[in-house]
Order: C-alpha cells, then sequence, then structure tokens
C-alpha cells in the first residue's frame, strides 16, 4: 500500500472483520495504549464494527491527559513571571490547572506563545537573551527525543536562558501498572506504534510473558487497528502471548538507535506521577545530572507544589479503562472542550474529547454491518 486511503479502504476492513468474526469464540478485551488509537477508533466506529464479544478500552495514551495536575500548577507559576517566555504546544493551553489554564495566564498578561517545535522555543530564546525562556516537554517515547535534542542543541551553543520543564512518561511501566491493578480487566494490548518507532519492542516481551497477555504493535488508520485486533484474538483464541509487530512499515525491533543515544545522554529515568492514575515508578524520566541546569523546575524552585484534582471530575477511571467517557454524569453537559474539567476533554488524543466530538449526539448504535470510511 503507497496511499493513506487504502488504509481505510471499506472492502479490505470488512475481510478484516469477517475473519475477527469467523476466529472469535468468546469474549475479550482488549487496551489500545494510544490516544491517536482511540480517536480512530472513535471516528471511524471501529468498535461497534467489532463482534460483541470484542470489547475494546481506551488506556492511558494521551500524552497532554496524564499531564498531572501539579506539572500543570508548575507551568502555571512559572509561566507568571514577568522575566519568562512560556512556550508550548497549542493543546496544553487549555488543560486546567487548579483554578486557571495557560490561556489565561495569557489574557491577565502571562507572555505565553504555542510552538510547533522545541526548536523554535530555543530560536526565541537566542532572539531574547534577557528573557528566560521556558519549553513545556510532555509526552510519551515519541516526542522525547525532540525535546532532548533541544537541551543537548542549548548546552552546546551555550544559550543559558532556556530551560525545560519536564513531564515525560513511559509505556512499559504504564502497561505493568494496569496488569497489577486489581481493578483490571485487560487481556491484551495494541501497543503504539509511533513509540515503538523509536523504543522498539524490545521491552515488551518480558511483559508479555509476565502478565501472559499478547502485545500487538498497532498503527493508527482503521486497517491498522483491525488488522491489530485480528492478530490479537488469534493469539488470545490460541492461548498465545507474545509481541507482534503489526506495523512494519514504520517499526523496526531495534527502534531508532540514534533516538535511544539521546535520550539516554540527556534523560534518566525516574518515578512519575500520572494524572488521575497516581504514581508509578520508573514511568518517567527527568533531566539527567549534566542537564540539571536546564530543569525549569530547579531553576524557578516550584518543586515543592502539591494539588488535588477536582472531585468531580472522572478522568481518572477514564484513563485507567474503568469508565467510558458518555458515561460519566459531567459528559457533554458540565464539561465539554470549552468548559472542561478534566484534560481527557482538552487534547486532541482525549478520550472524551474523541466522545464528544463524534459520539454525542448518537442516540442509537451503529450498525455493525457498516464499514469505516474516511
Amino acid at each position: 500500500m503507497k496511499y493513506l486511503d487504502e488504509f481505510q479502504d471499506p472492502e479490505l476492513a470488512r475481510r478484516l472483520l469477517d475473519e475477527i468474526r469467523a476466529t472469535v469464540t468468546r469474549p475479550w478485551a482488549l487496551m489500545e495504549v494510544c490516544g491517536g488509537q482511540t480517536h480512530s477508533i472513535i471516528r471511524h466506529g471501529i468498535d461497534q464494527l467489532l463482534p460483541e464479544q470484542v470489547e475494546l478500552i481506551h488506556g492511558p495514551g494521551c500524552p497532554v491527559c496524564v499531564t498531572p495536575l501539579e506539572v500543570i500548577d508548575k507551568a502555571l507559576e512559572i509561566a507568571s513571571r514577568p522575566e519568562v517566555i512560556f512556550c508550548s504546544f497549542g493543546d496544553m493551553l487549555r488543560v486546567p490547572g487548579t483554578g486557571r489554564d495557560l490561556f489565561q495566564v495569557r489574557g491577565e498578561g502571562g507572555d505565553v506563545r504555542v510552538v510547533y517545535s522545541p526548536l523554535d522555543a530555543l530560536r526565541i530564546a537566542q532572539r531574547h537573551p534577557e528573557r528566560e525562556v521556558v519549553f513545556f516537554g510532555i509526552g510519551f517515547e515519541t516526542t522525547a527525543p525532540p525535546n532532548a535534542m533541544t537541551v543537548h542543541q542549548a548546552r552546546r551553543l551555550g544559550i543559558r536562558n532556556f530551560s525545560l520543564l519536564v513531564s515525560h512518561v513511559r509505556v512499559p511501566p504504564a502497561i505493568e501498572a494496569i496488569m497489577r491493578s486489581p481493578s483490571c480487566r485487560v487481556q491484551a494490548f495494541l501497543a503504539a506504534g509511533h513509540v515503538c518507532t523509536v523504543m522498539g519492542v524490545g521491552e515488551y516481551p518480558e511483559l508479555a510473558e509476565r502478565h501472559r497477555v499478547p502485545i500487538v504493535v498497532t498503527g493508527f488508520e482503521p486497517l491498522d487497528i483491525l488488522e491489530g485486533v485480528r492478530r490479537t484474538v488469534t493469539q488470545l483464541e490460541r492461548g498465545e502471548h507474545t509481541v507482534d509487530n503489526a506495523y512494519p512499515r514504520a517499526v523496526r525491533a531495534e527502534g531508532n538507535p540514534a533516538a535511544q543515544a539521546m535520550l539516554e545522554d540527556v534523560f534518566e529515568v525516574t518515578d512519575r506521577s500520572w494524572r488521575g492514575i497516581g504514581m508509578i515508578p520508573g514511568s518517567g524520566w527527568r533531566l539527567s545530572r549534566r542537564y540539571r541546569d536546564y530543569d525549569a523546575e530547579l531553576r524557578f524552585a516550584v518543586e515543592g507544589i502539591r494539588t488535588e484534582e477536582p472531585a468531580e471530575c472522572r478522568s481518572g477511571e477514564v484513563l485507567q479503562g474503568l469508565l467510558k467517557p458518555h458515561a460519566c454524569e459531567m459528559f457533554g453537559t458540565r464539561c465539554t472542550p470549552r468548559t472542561p474539567l478534566g484534560a481527557t476533554m482538552v487534547s486532541s488524543e482525549g478520550a472524551c474529547a474523541a466522545y464528544y466530538l463524534y459520539r454525542r449526539l448518537q442516540t442509537t448504535p451503529a450498525p455493525r454491518e457498516a464499514s469505516p470510511v474516511a
């Protein structure tokens, strides 16, 4: 296949669905660990096309959504300072902190700027040596390498007025935490293809063996996801639990060694809190000793901020796969993209935002005979 629309071909989708129906004999619960996959699933109605024995559970795969409230509040505190130019990707500006968000800080006079690359923030630091420039570095293994490279460049070029507010998280420890939860119903995982593009699949075989769950590396288009589901269900029905790469056009077993080397140089593994989930050991990165001078938390002394989530927001249950967004009593009423209670309604990869965009007006289930289309 050469073109994107071929990965949305209705006839090929029907064939894959027929194979899944012919294979499945009992109920199975699969979790996708990627917000991009969640949006593709909801947008194309893939969860409604699958046989009813196959349930897709939405996991903590949205990097904006799992950024903890205390980190958002640290960002708000730093961005409010007059000497700071605070740079971020646009999807972080509406994420609610305690009482406000970055848009409100900007409305109150804070110099908050949307950038499209961390290198944009570094160039701003070069143009404004009299100001402190902070980039909000969030995300999984996918976005960590460019952020690491930017800090590496700042050090190499001797740019001292640049720093990084780090909230990077790692997927394998999250899978471990999900499987150890007493409420876990997950029997298999669709692993995020873009994460494996960077990190490879080396960390997954031990997880699959220890918890006896299939892990299938999957892409993001409808046919990618259906093929991932087909391979996963086939393993489950056979009683197998191996790692399978269903995204070979992008993922190599070893991943990207250059990106991994940059991560190892700039970052070190640390415990990290996930919004709505809590502390997961070894699930994050922080700047290594060599680059600690570029740590915005230390530079602006905001390490001690502690917060509590609003009680009415159930995004933590959504992120753990315990609750579908439309089952929350606040969904679409008090909680909308314009008035979000939690990050899962704000982010372009959040499950609540996906349901709001594609499902909020739906009153009857979509027919399972339909096929996903663009």
